[in-house]
Order: structure tokens, then C-alpha cells, then sequence
């Protein structure tokens, strides 16, 4: 089918609030490129929204899923086991940096991997409130609609959050909050209304994702870590988008040295297949009762056997170098930036986890001029993506595994339109 016959289809059974803006429709991908309904090529800058740091159809991962469909497909793992449930929550266990050993629940998306780590939390806790902050996106689901830091678009219209979920600045200097100013209030909700000797936890991204890339400074996780150690309060981190090789480690927090209890994570997990994890300390991992935790599709063994091929690909690849190394070329190209347009400010990364932002001529946000960049790019084959509190920002979510060319192609193309929707800051003094 074509684009227009798809688009048709979309109008008339999509519901409005699940249907994509986007025309086009993808027919087939490989790395870095997608090609569409109507034979039209695609870099892709946004990798599924964090989803495709190994790229899109990565062969040994298309070849781990198309074996293990000739095996089992699905069993429900609570009523028949199987060896990827067990093989990858091994893996899981060993790489990530939870305090002591640690334990892992698989599930199917990050929302519901963040719906568990609070069950555990207060099952392992005995409390009920959760502490999140501004600017943090953790899903779609109801409890974690509530643990958002921003309203529009995830929670405008439907009705009352769950209670207890309380939220303090993240500390982003750029825009007014200093790490001094995040802690102090933090510690006055934990006067005011999350009284710490109800609070089974304090949950945070170590680097915003839909909140617009920001980076937690060492000493603001560090201090948390203590707080949370003061009153017996878990430190629960969101890996769900920094996660698997997206800031040049495995999961970002390992850049701190900082010990959470607990860890989610999801999206790169299994390049492009439905999981989700979460992982934490024994001792809390064990807290609920048998059969409290899991669901029918968790855990899937076609999506365990994709995870067990992405881990195998980040050690034969050498996947965190090249993040590390995308993220370098990155900071160069956005550094030239900022000093040729004025428009563009606080450029950063950590990794491959990388972003600028986009002001006006007043020094304000400017959210039409990022959306009408990313309107422009993707009209000549480039798939960019804004976010950020003030919708100016403007992030890089290609695959690590991109080509230099197509990355130089890519590019290219966000510095032509930079030219034509803001001008030079030569021509512009």
C-alpha cells in the first residue's frame, strides 16, 4: 500500500490521541536508514525514540529472534519456564551497579517496568509515598502519569492521578535551578508533604530524557544516595532511555560511581523487541509475596532471546567506544554550531546522548522554531525529534552503529536548515 492509501486507513481507525502526525509509513530499515511506503529514504536521528542504539534489524538479533521462533514462542514464564527468562536476568544481574547482588523482573515496556519498581519499593519499604522531579517522564501508565514532571501532552485528559507521589526540581542550571536549589527543595518536600518516614522511595533519570537531556551532576546523585541512606528511603534510578549504551556506559549512573537500589530499564534492551527490567538488591527484589509480580507477556522468549543477542553484540562491537566516540563528533559539530547561530545555546551530551537548544532573539525558548526545524529536516529525509520542558530542545537518538557518511548526510542537513530558519550569528550581529 502506499502512503496516501495508509494515511486513509490511519484517519479512519486510528484512534486520534494513538495516531502519529507522520505521513509517512515505514516499509523496510536497516542501521541508520529507513525506507517508506512510497520508496523514500529515511537517516534516521531518532532510533524509536532510544530504542535502536545497535540500529534498526541488526543481523544477529534478527537471527537470534527468527531461532527462537522455531523453539517456543510463548508459555506465560509463571506457568512454564524457560532458559532466556533465567539466561537474561543473569546478564542483567551481573552488569548492572546495584548495591550488593542483585535480583531482576522482566516486563514488556518501561512504564510497567516502573509500575513494579514502586510495587517493590513499597512491599520492600512497608511505605507508600514515591519522590520524583520536574522534568522526569516515566510513562503512560496511571502510576506513572503521576510520576511525570510534565503535564501536557501524557496526563491532560484523563482525570485524577494516583495519590502519594510527590516531585522536586531537577537541578538544570541552564534554566534557573542550581544543584544547591534542587536539594534544599527536595529536603523542604520531605518537610512539607513527603514525610521521609513514609517514603519508600525517591525516583530520578540520571539524565532527563522527554525533559530535554539534562545530566544530574555527580554530587547532586551522590547526595541523594545519602539522603535516601538517612531514611532508609530507596534510590530507584530511570534507565529506560540513557540506558544500554546511550551515554558511552552501559546505563549512565555508572558515570556517578553511585549505587542505586533499584534500576529500569527497557527500549535499546532488545533493539526494537518488547521488554523491560527491573533490576535491584536482593534482599528489596524479594520483598513480595509469590506470584506478585509478572504478567502474561513479560518476558517474552522471542524478546529474551533479542536481549541476549544485543549483550553479545555490545561485547563483540564494542558498542560503548563508538557511543562514546558518536558523542564526541557530536559535541564538535553542536560546539561550531552555537559559536555560527545564535539561535543555538547550552548544547551537551554525555555520550551519545546528545542535545541543543533553540532560543529567540529575546534569549526565550523557542519551541516553533525547534518544531518547524524538525518539520524541515524530515521533509528532505531526515527523522529529528524536540523535547524539553519548553519544547526547544532538540536531540540525537541515532543509532551508534551509524555510518560516518550518512551521519555527516544527516547532519548536513540539521546545519542547511539552521541556515535558512535562523541565519548566521555573523550576519545577524
Amino acid at each position: 500500500m502506499t502512503n496516501a492509501e495508509l494515511n486513509q486507513l490511519k484517519e479512519r481507525y486510528v484512534a486520534k490521541g494513538a495516531a502519529s502526525p507522520a505521513t509517512a509509513f515505514a516499509e523496510r530499515a536497516e542501521n541508520s536508514l529507513i525506507w517508506d511506503a512510497d520508496g523514500n529514504r529515511f537517516i534516521d536521528f531518532a532510533g524509536g525514540i532510544g530504542v535502536l542504539n545497535i540500529g534498526h534489524c541488526h543481523p544477529k538479533v534478527v537471527q537470534a529472534v527468527k531461532d527462537q521462533l522455531d523453539k517456543v514462542m510463548h508459555t506465560c514464564q509463571t506457568v512454564m519456564p524457560y532458559e532466556g527468562y533465567v539466561k537474561v536476568a543473569e546478564q542483567l544481574a551481573k552488569i548492572s551497579p546495584v548495591r550488593g547482588d542483585a535480583k531482576v523482573m522482566l516486563a514488556n515496556s518501561g512504564a510497567e517496568a516502573l509500575e513494579n519498581a514502586v510495587k517493590i519499593a513499597r512491599a520492600a519499604t512497608g511505605r507508600n509515598n514515591v519522590i520524583c522531579f520536574d522534568g522526569g517522564y516515566h510513562g503512560r501508565t496511571f502510576m506513572t502519569m503521576a510520576m511525570n514532571g510534565k503535564v501536557a501532552p501524557y496526563a491532560t485528559d484523563f482525570g485524577t492521578m494516583p495519590g502519594n507521589v510527590f516531585r522536586a526540581p531537577y537541578p538544570v542550571p541552564e534554566h534557573g535551578v542550581t544543584e544547591e536549589e534542587a536539594i534544599r527543595r527536595l529536603k523542604m518536600v520531605m518537610k512539607t508533604d513527603a514525610n521521609p518516614k513514609d517514603t519508600a522511595a525517591i525516583v530520578l533519570e540520571p539524565v532527563l530524557g522527554e525533559g530535554g537531556f539534562y545530566a544530574a551532576p555527580h554530587s547532586f546523585l551522590k547526595k541523594l544516595r545519602e539522603i535516601c541512606d538517612e531514611h532508609g528511603m530507596l534510590l530507584i534510578v530511570d534507565e529506560v532511555q540513557s540506558g544500554f549504551g546511550r551515554t558511552g556506559k552501559m546505563f549512565a549512573i555508572e558515570h556517578s560511581g553511585v549505587e542505586p537500589d533499584m534500576m529500569t530499564m527497557a527500549k535499546s534492551m532488545a533493539a526494537g523487541m518488547p521488554i523491560s527490567a527491573v533490576v535491584g538488591t536482593d534482599k528489596h527484589m524479594d520483598a513480595s509475596g509469590g506470584n506478585s509480580l509478572g504478567g502474561t507477556y513479560t518476558g517474552s522468549p522471542v524478546s529474551c532471546a533479542a536481549t541476549l543477542a544485543v549483550l553479545e553484540v555490545f561485547e563483540d562491537d564494542n558498542i560503548l567506544a563508538r557511543s562514546q566516540a558518536l558523542g564526541d563528533k557530536l559535541a564538535k559539530r553542536f560546539a561550531q554550531w552555537e559559536s555560527d547561530f545564535d539561535a543555538v545555546v547550552h548544547p551537551r551530551n554525555l555520550g551519545a546522548m546528545a542535545a541543543f537548544e533553540l532560543n529567540d532573539a529575546n534569549g526565550e525558548p523557542a519551541p516553533q522554531l525547534a518544531a518547524d526545524l524538525c518539520k524541515k529536516a524530515r521533509e528532505q529525509g531526515l527523522i529529528l525529534l524536540s523535547c524539553g520542558m519548553f519544547g526547544n530542545t532538540i536531540r540525537f537518538l541515532m543509532p551508534v552503529t551509524i555510518e560516518d557518511e550518512i551521519l555527516e548526510e544527516g547532519l548536513a542537513i540539521v546545519e542547511k536548515n539552521l541556515k535558512a530558519l535562523v541565519g548566521s550569528a555573523a550576519a545577524t550581529a
